[in-house]
């Protein structure tokens, strides 16, 4: 459930797979870096997909339109992503140096293309003046099921300042969910627990919950981190922001 993936010599960082590697989170998810002028081709004949700049300056080239974004950081910029369905081509062209994260599953229905900017996306703050504040931080939502309900997707990213606690309190939902963890230093280290078991959040590391699994995580002071969270939703059953807090800690939220 927990795993530390290395880059490939293809720049090619996989996090789960539909038929391999947390499987049961049933989503495509790879990072990849690209050279200035490296490609990308995407192209799924079953499957919708979501290309999510995480820094640097690229071209998205689809259905006979060209854009061009970029994100100089993602601890401090929103962030630009290509959202498309099935049997649509899209063309990544890195214009410097820079990684994209892909997200993908199966999903027969057709939408039209949507390119998220970061004037469209929805940020919120959690927890803010609750814990003395150990626990606030910056939600990041680029779609989920009230702004793209065509999607089997959600996607999205939590900025955490440093010493501070999210997905606080521990709380599971039945759709699976996976977290993929960057720091600015690659010293940077946190914690994160899925039910009763720990593991140490390292830069480039990766949560794989399955459903009813609770989750907590916290970054230590002096590293902030960058997550960006997906959910699978299950068929009949979407995630519409619910979620089942562990009763054990329910009592923090009524103080």
């Amino acid at each position: 459930m927990f795993s530390y993936p290395k880059f490939d010599k293809r720049g090619t960082q996989t996090l789960a797979t539909l038929d391999g590697k947390n499987k049961d989170m049933l989503m495509d998810i790879t990072v990849h870096k690209l050279k200035a002028g490296e490609e990308l081709l995407l192209l799924e004949h079953d499957a919708e997909a979501a290309a999510l700049l995480l820094y640097g300056a690229v071209t998205f080239d689809y259905n006979n339109t060209v854009v061009e974004v970029s994100r100089a950081d993602m601890f401090v910029d929103l962030p630009s992503c290509l959202h498309v369905s099935r049997n649509t081509a899209v063309i990544i062209t890195a214009l410097k140096d820079s990684e994209i994260l892909i997200q993908g599953t199966q999903n027969e229905r057709n939408f039209p293309a949507k390119l998220y900017l970061p004037a469209d996306i929805e940020k919120t703050v959690s927890c803010g003046g609750k814990w003395e504040n150990t626990a606030k931080r910056e939600v990041i939502t680029v779609f989920d099921y009230f702004n793209a309900p065509y999607s089997n997707m959600v996607l999205g990213e939590i900025f955490v300042p440093q010493g501070r606690w999210y997905s606080y309190i521990p709380h599971h939902h039945p759709q699976p969910e996976v977290y993929y963890y960057r720091f600015q230093r690659p010293e940077g280290f946190g914690a994160c627990f899925i039910g009763e078991k720990a593991y140490t959040v390292k830069d480039g590391s990766c949560g794989a919950f399955p459903g009813g699994k609770t989750h907590a995580q916290v970054t230590a002071p002096g590293y902030p981190l960058y997550c960006c969270w997906m959910i699978r939703h299950l068929d009949g059953n979407p995630w519409k922001r619910t979620r089942t807090d562990d009763e054990r800690y329910t009592h923090l939220l009524r103080e």
